[in-house]
């Protein structure tokens, strides 16, 4: 697992949360976002030491984590420039979730997106590009340590090292 590629993966994804609630247009936000997923999943690919779904996905969490905390507390600055986005969502008809319909509604109201889903889709991407991209490793091996018989020497007798 490589914790410090997680968590510099994530500060992407901060910085494009910030990015979205003060500079960001509303129109411009998800291709922005799919270069990040693209790009996250291609260094996931590259430099992880394995395990590439779990890196995704964890960085996918993390994503969330930053989104939606921006969103929530800067949410006056991210009504006033994405509001028919926030409209958009809260128009959304909710189907009868019954215990998780509190959650949902809280979801739509701050915008926030679906929990995981960013992370699957960077997970099955970074495996998907570990195969792809697989790195040829050379394995070097020690030179034999196999003794051999001189060519005078009867079968059986080695020759003995001399220090």
């Amino acid at each position: 697992m490589n914790g410090r590629l997680i968590l510099q993966l994530a500060l992407f994804g901060l910085a494009m949360a910030i990015a979205t609630v003060y500079v960001v247009p509303p129109g411009v936000a998800s291709p922005l976002w799919l270069g990040i997923v693209i790009g996250s999943a291609f260094l996931i690919a590259r430099r992880a030491p394995g395990k590439f779904f779990l890196h995704g996905f964890l960085v996918g969490l993390a994503n969330w984590v930053s989104v939606t905390g921006t969103h929530v507390l800067l949410f006056d600055a991210y009504v006033a420039r994405h509001g028919q986005d926030v409209a958009a969502m809260q128009a959304m008809t909710v189907p009868a979730m019954g215990v998780l319909a509190p959650v949902v509604g809280w979801m739509r109201r701050y915008g926030v997106p679906v929990p995981g889903a960013s992370g699957v889709l960077i997970g099955l991407l970074a495996w998907a590009g570990s195969k792809v991209l697989r790195r040829k490793t050379v394995r070097v091996s020690a030179p034999s340590r196999e003794r051999t018989p001189d060519a005078g020497a009867s079968a059986g007798n080695f020759p003995r090292d001399e220090a």
